[in-house]
């Protein structure tokens, strides 16, 4: 298996051919040959899990290495962490160009992943002898076909025009053939749809077998679809007027120059049919019923990341084989006082965009909202059993008196999501102390704006007692598609029906009131396409906060410019008593968003070796 592996890593690509990497196809003479893998069922399969192993991790790798969490208004990390390989930091402040290291570096791995895809597809036969008959040869080869586009659509959405041409490319091309120039965006997005149909014609929508969860299947093909039409319909790339002369050697618009309103329809068909397939073969939003048989909010958001796939979680409709097995995430957002490394925190920006229990955002004057001030009772919810802010563990006492205004009766999201300080904290039986100089606050391994994400950390992780539980890597879910198709129907279709439908699914679960809901508690105008479009955003920031999705939706929007950049802010973390850490302020922690940064840079290294690449749009003019 070493051997299979380390062949797999130096397997060149497309892009790296475009780099005259061609020798790549020669095979040492200690290594294992192609016959001698593929006449062998377990280096078989062992290939084919390699190709798999291009797939992120979504807690980790989305957060230190690609960087969609750390670099969204969603997450706040100290800067000093780029001591321990944050790279991401000091992109987060402004501070990267060409040459600057990406550590997931998609440009040059995946494409390596890719190569390996391809050869596995040209060389993987029937084994009968080994019980590798030629049905399960087919659907193999299609799991590799599906690696194939979902990697080219990564490509994609982190660098915009790639050189683009699918296949092996030869050992023996010409120069020519390898110094490949970049191929229009919606060529590709094209291409990538049309590759993700017909693979998923030929895959099952699940797996009976729950060893191959997280395997392809034609609802992971159709999600990938959904969510790459989804952004290819958003302003930053359907006729952005930024790029009207981005243009590759030939002279070919790299992307398109005039908006397309059937754009958003596609993206809008593309989710319908993804919702109505994944439904069909029993997909759902995960719920949690109480005792009087109730949606359960706080559990149902709570252990949506959590609960198997086998124990009844039919949300999840794109996970990570073998899940997530690296507790470094968990680690880092425990209290420090807890043994943990406790920074890994949320803004305060995501804490204000969480709703009130009555469903209104905390800047409606009719929420009820306070930034001033101590309750003087508990908040006891009939609704749930869930008692993590209870320090009797009384079920549905949310919070007790004394804590902050700010963080009382709201929605059940906000507390399933973040960890604040005076918190009651159950694995070490006590509350939060982030105030400076405590045994949770002061220095890089406490939270730097007031908050730990407390979303995706299990409730009986207890870091101390190196006590950790599965969980789910889960990459795409089915509460994201609602949105998606809420979102992309409105701009094409405001007033539909389903725009309001959908979203209200989401409210729903969530344990908010919804709109339009029959007892004017929230009415909307429904077909104000604006309205609407503001609705359905703040709800993505709540719903999907912390999940790898917030940074593409302000990119794709075109509003990471004005969202990242300026001076953050946080509760009065310098406090050294509890009573003065309550209060808003302006942190020493500084965004820094420029036009460039919409995309990847090319990394200047290929541009070195590649004479027909262009860089991408304003990083030579560092805009």
């Amino acid at each position: 298996m070493k051997n299979i592996f380390k062949y797999i890593l130096i397997a060149s690509s497309i892009l790296c051919a475009a780099s005259s990497c061609n020798w790549l196809d020669q095979v040492p003479e200690d290594e294992l040959t192609l016959e001698m893998v593929f006449n062998d069922k377990t280096r078989t399969e062992d290939w084919l899990a390699g190709v798999y192993a291009g797939i992120a991790d979504p807690y980790w790798d989305h957060m230190k290495f690609a960087g969609y969490d750390a670099m969204s208004d969603d997450c706040t990390l100290p800067q000093a962490w780029t001591t321990f390989g944050w790279n991401i930091l000091n992109m987060v402040a402004g501070n990267w160009s060409p040459a600057s290291e990406w550590q997931m570096n998609y440009w040059t791995e995946l494409p390596k992943y890719i190569r390996s895809a391809y050869i596995f597809m040209e060389n993987v036969k029937p084994l009968p002898s080994a019980g590798v008959p030629a049905s399960e040869v087919e659907l193999m080869k299609n799991e590799a076909r599906f690696l194939i586009a979902y990697y080219y659509w990564l490509l994609l959405e982190s660098y915009g025009p790639i050189p683009f041409s699918p296949g092996l490319v030869s050992s023996d091309a010409s120069y020519d053939e390898l110094m490949l120039e970049q191929t229009p965006f919606d060529t590709i997005v094209d291409w990538i749809d049309n590759e993700l149909i017909e693979t998923a014609k030929n895959l099952p929508a699940f797996y009976i077998n729950n060893n191959k969860f997280g395997r392809a299947t034609s609802v992971m093909c159709h999600a990938v679809r959904a969510r790459m039409l989804l952004f290819a319909a958003s302003p930053l790339v359907n006729g952005n007027s930024d790029y009207a002369d981005y243009r590759n050697k030939s002279g070919e618009n790299l992307f398109s120059t005039a908006p397309s309103e059937e754009k958003w329809k596609r993206a809008a068909d593309a989710c319908k049919e993804l919702i109505e397939l994944a439904e069909s073969n029993g997909y759902g939003l995960y719920y949690e019923m109480n005792a009087a048989g109730q949606i359960d909010p706080f559990l149902s958001y709570q252990n949506m990341m959590f609960t198997r796939w086998s124990d009844g979680n039919k949300e999840i409709l794109f996970p990570r084989p073998g899940g997530c097995d690296l507790w470094d995430y968990e680690k880092h957002a425990q209290p420090r006082g807890s043994g943990g490394n406790g920074a890994l925190g949320v803004s305060q920006s995501l804490v204000d965009a969480f709703f009130m229990k009555n469903g209104l955002p905390i800047d409606n004057p009719m929420s009820g909202y306070s930034e001033t001030g101590f309750s003087t009772s508990s908040d006891l919810r009939t609704n749930t059993s869930w008692s993590l802010g209870s320090p009797t563990a009384t079920p549905g006492e949310i919070t007790t008196a004394g804590t902050y205004n700010m963080y009382c009766n709201r929605e059940p999201r906000f507390y399933v999501s973040v960890l604040y300080n005076d918190a009651w904290y159950r694995q070490s039986s006590r509350r939060t102390e982030f105030h400076n100089h405590s045994m949770d606050g002061g220095g890089y391994d406490s939270p730097q704006a007031g908050y730990l994400i407390r979303k995706k950390v299990s409730p009986d992780v207890h870091v101390m007692n190196n006590t950790y539980v599965y969980r789910p890597g889960i990459l795409y879910r089915l509460g994201e598609v609602y949105l998606n198709y809420a979102e992309a129907l409105n701009e094409y279709d405001p007033g539909n029906p389903d725009v309001l439908i959908y979203l209200n699914k989401i409210r729903e679960r969530a344990g908010v009131p919804m709109y339009n809901d029959g007892n004017d508690r929230i009415t909307v105008n429904a077909s104000d396409k604006e309205l609407m479009r503001e609705l359905i955003r703040k709800e993505r920031r709540v719903e999907l906060c912390v999940e790898g999705i917030r940074y593409n939706d302000l990119r794709r929007w075109k509003e990471a410019e004005a969202v990242l950049t300026g001076q953050v802010e946080g509760m009065n973390v310098n406090a050294t008593v509890k009573d003065e850490y309550f209060r808003r302020t302006k942190l020493d922690i500084v965004r820094s968003y420029k036009k460039a940064f919409y995309f990847q840079p090319v990394p200047a290294s290929e541009m070195d070796k590649n004479p027909n690449l262009v860089q991408n749009p304003y990083w030579l003019s560092n805009e």
